[in-house]
């Protein structure tokens, strides 16, 4: 099972050349639309959109845990997506919440102003308001993946391959990136990877539904999510009564694709 994910800038072609690439290899390709649909079949649709390439307001992040609820949700939806298998996946932070996986080929397709106002114009728009868009664009992918990851979205070593479009075509980076992609180096993704996804991707749902249900807002709660095996939910850490502990239990065993849930929840009276 191998993934590639893009990380473009608007007006650069970048959607285009993935388009291509999994059309020519038979990947299923995960765009917005895509991830939205999964996130509506798993109930997470709002929180998706929440989180849409865009860094939250300095307020939002001052008084609520909506948006680190939003991320838990979109990389559970990402996770899902991953487990059909071979696909192409478009931003929403793809590139790094799949590369701990060998088989995730990571690429950037960038160039320079100039070139993504022109190419921006042909498809229609107006010169200065392409220039604006990009401008707009730029600023909130950058603040989401530093927001959600903590890193430069242009860091060139976040890449395996990474695309100028300013003297290259779309069609030579589709099969350059073509020939890379069934290469030897690229390994298959195991067994164990999928099974791994899987439980990332349960992890993920476990903590957003701590969250939405006001189980990790309060000083007086710690609770932590690990997954030791498929469907399996290890709860530990320390809430003030029983009622919560048994409350917090019944909230993972609620989540779809829950087996079992081994509640090592310590019970403490506050002073």
């Amino acid at each position: 099972m191998n993934f590639i994910t893009f990380s473009r800038e608007l007006g650069a072609n970048g959607t285009e050349i993935a388009r291509q690439v999994s059309d020519k290899l038979g990947y299923k390709f995960h765009d917005t639309d895509a991830i939205e649909a999964m996130a509506k079949e798993l109930g997470f649709l709002v929180d998706v959109r929440e989180a849409d390439e865009k860094s939250p307001s300095f307020f939002k992040r001052l008084w609520s845990h909506q948006p680190t609820f939003a991320l838990d949700r979109l990389s559970s939806v990402v996770y899902e997506l991953a487990k059909k298998g071979d696909a192409v996946f478009v931003g929403r932070g793809s590139a790094l919440l799949l590369k701990t996986f060998n088989c995730a080929l990571r690429v950037r397709v960038h160039a320079s102003v100039e070139k993504r106002i022109e190419n921006l114009v042909n498809r229609g728009y107006p010169k200065e308001s392409a220039r604006l868009a990009i401008e707009r664009s730029d600023h909130e992918r950058s603040a989401f993946v530093q927001f959600a990851f903590g890193v430069d979205w242009s860091t060139p070593k976040l890449y395996d391959l990474v695309f100028n479009m300013d003297k290259l075509s779309v069609d030579l980076v589709v099969n350059m990136i073509l020939n890379v992609a069934r290469s030897n180096e690229i390994e298959a993704c195991s067994v164990d990877a999928l099974r791994s996804i899987a439980m990332m991707a349960l992890a993920r749902r476990a903590e957003a539904a701590l969250m939405e249900a006001g189980l990790s807002l309060s000083h007086s709660v710690t609770l932590s999510v690990s997954v030791p095996g498929p469907g399996r939910i290890e709860l530990t850490g320390a809430v003030q009564d029983q009622t919560m502990r048994e409350r917090a239990e019944q909230v993972l065993k609620g989540i779809t694709g829950v087996v079992s849930v081994d509640n090592k929840v310590r019970v403490y009276r506050g002073t």
